[in-house]
């Protein structure tokens, strides 16, 4: 069984309609590498409720045999079986209730890693439209809901049914007569259960959509929370997260009232099956119908028959978490990759000749309202081409589509005359390296984040890309060189450091392609001279690709491309835009004047 995209490819995974039994039916295929192992805990299971039965019945013996008759040897081995028989029940327990937590563990640990493949092969576009809060609520909290009900929840309503069964045919094994009197109870039961169900589980869902919204919230305020600071929106960040909460608890509430109402009626209803058993026991005990054992046996199995009542109502809402929690995870699962690999992708091993774009036009909504219209350039190998305008104009949408993280509504952009829809996405990028302006550093040392765990880098290529950006002394007087572990977010460097760090690990996957998107706009003047000396070297035989606000840094690039609204208006040398005299001509001076203190502004 599969689910797909059918309709709206933009469908919010979390609101595609995937019901509960396709949901607990994809569940089944991870269960089958364990059945043997679920067997065996089926068995402890049969085998430690046969004996919590047996006990009972012990004390019926006890009652109507040991001390009626005055044996008090007797009462002492019922007594030590019963012992027994509780301590075994106990010992049988625990070996399932671990064998079935390391399958939960298991189960989960393999949905995890089916979850996070598969988000990783998403596009660009599905981030955009989902938060991290949001995934990290699949991954984490939906994923713990489906190992407790594996681990807990599906073994004690398997156990609490066996129970029930087994607690029937005791009693009608000693008295037929009043187990019939205490069915009768059954179906007020029963109602009790439908009405508690329909009543809360709508709630329930919806409160379990609120949790995760209130943790979606959290997450991006905590990632932000530099940016809440400085601009001082604690007090909107507060009313947000107090108003999501707020929604929650409305939820939250009823659940409750609802399950505390439901509690006390199973709980009268439990003292009027013991008064019944009470008054019938007493009235048939006359007659000899019945013995003071049996009725004393009866009230503990009326105790314990309501355990697996509370325990079948506790853990309803976990059912429900665990449902709930399946259908956003086989959702997810079910979201369609939007750009696809091909079917027989072209095999690309280098770049020969060139790039080109063609007559290309993008918009990111699909409305009509254009990134990019009607984009044609082509960039030959070995030369070095930069994106000049102001922000907003479609620069960045430029490298977004050469790397396909979105496909153009129109035109078609190739690499050595192949279009790079033919070619797969894997064998595309590994041509490229990218530095952006916004820097991220992940958890590891400095040398993990240069070589990102890729295959066949060896250490003095790690070095001697560090060199090369003049960031290998910095390195080695870290305390611990390359072993030196990273902070979150790289907090433990300057932003230049960062900076460099990132050019480090551009580019000692020597690519054929060298992209540059504002790669030297954090970066202090001295350290961005160092850099473009360093880069002046790099971009030597190799094809480049610059993006560009400070338009000094690529006076000396062999063509510039000036892009305004998502048209190319402009293109030519530094030299010959100048004499052109036209809007970079414009751009050029405003920001020269601009650096000696006159304010400029380009629109």
């Amino acid at each position: 069984m599969s689910f797909e995209l059918e309709e709206n490819e933009k469908t919010p995974f979390d609101e595609i309609d995937i019901k509960s039994r396709q949901a607990l039916a994809k569940l089944l295929p991870l269960l089958k590498p364990y059945t043997g192992a679920l067997l065996l805990c089926l068995a402890l299971l049969l085998a430690a409720t046969g004996l919590s039965l047996y006990w009972p019945v012990l004390l019926k013996n006890a009652v109507d045999i040991d001390i009626k008759n005055g044996d008090i040897p007797g009462l002492v081995w019922t007594v030590v079986l019963i012992g027994i028989s509780q301590g075994v029940t106990l010992l049988l327990m625990y070996i399932q209730r671990i064998k079935l937590e390391i399958i939960g563990q298991d189960i989960m640990v393999e949905l995890k890693r089916k979850l996070f493949h598969h988000i990783l092969s998403l596009d660009i576009s599905f981030f955009d439209r989902n938060p991290v809060g949001r995934l990290m609520a699949r991954v984490e909290s939906d994923t713990e809901a489906l190992r407790m009900m594996f681990t807990n929840t599906v073994v004690l309503l398997i156990g609490d049914l066996i129970l029930a069964f087994g607690i029937l045919a005791v009693m009608l094994n000693y008295s037929q007569k009043l187990t019939l009197v205490l069915l009768t109870m059954l179906p007020v039961m029963l109602i009790l259960l439908v009405i508690f169900e329909r009543l809360t589980t709508p709630h329930f869902l919806e409160l379990r959509k609120k949790m995760a919204e209130v943790t979606a919230a959290l997450t991006e305020f905590l990632h932000g929370i530099s940016i809440v600071q400085i601009f001082h929106r604690g007090a909107y960040v507060k009313e947000r997260l107090n108003e999501a909460n707020r929604q929650k608890f409305r939820n939250d509430i009823y659940v409750h009232v609802g399950t505390t109402l439901f509690f006390n009626a199973v709980f009268f209803l439990q003292y009027l099956m013991v008064a019944l058993v009470l008054f019938f026991g007493a009235l048939w005990a006359g007659s000899g119908e019945i013995t003071v054992g049996i009725i004393s046996m009866f009230i503990i199995l009326i105790w314990r028959m309501f355990d697996p009542i509370y325990r079948v109502s506790e853990q309803m809402a976990n059912v429900q978490k665990a449902i709930a929690g399946a259908k956003r995870i086989f959702a997810l699962l079910a979201t369609r990759e939007r750009l696809p690999d091909p079917v027989r992708p072209v095999v690309w091993n280098r770049l020969e000749k060139g790039i080109r774009f063609d007559n290309v036009s993008f918009s990111y909504s699909g409305d009509g309202n254009h990134a990019l219209r009607n984009v044609s350039f082509e960039i030959p190998v070995c030369k070095r081409v930069a994106l000049a305008g102001v922000t907003g104009g479609g620069k960045s949408t430029v490298i977004s589509l050469l790397l396909r993280f979105y496909d153009p509504q129109q035109g078609r952009i190739t690499v050595d005359g192949i279009d790079i829809r033919d070619i797969s996405q894997d064998d595309l990028r590994r041509r490229f390296a990218l530095v952006l302006q916004d820097i991220f550093l992940f958890p590891g040392d400095v040398r993990s984040n240069i070589a990102l765990e890729q295959d066949g880098l060896t250490e003095e290529r790690i070095i001697a890309a560090a060199k090369t950006v003049e960031i290998d002394r910095f390195v080695r007087r870290l305390p611990q060189g390359y072993k030196t572990e990273v902070s979150e977010k790289g907090s433990n460097f300057s932003r230049g450091e960062r900076q460099l760090l990132s050019f480090a690990r551009a580019l000692v996957v020597n690519p054929d392609v060298l992209i540059l998107d504002e790669a030297t706009s954090s970066v202090d003047p001295e350290t961005e001279r160092t850099i473009q000396e360093s880069l002046k070297k790099l971009m030597t035989g190799r094809t480049s690709l610059i993006i560009a606000h400070r338009l000094s840094t690529i006076l000396d690039v062999d063509q510039i491309l000036v892009i305004r609204r998502g048209e190319i208006i402009e293109r030519g040398t530094h030299t010959e835009l100048i004499l052109q005299n036209g809007y970079y001509s414009k751009l050029f001076h405003l920001q020269f004047k601009s650096r000696n203190g006159v304010v400029a502004n380009v629109g």
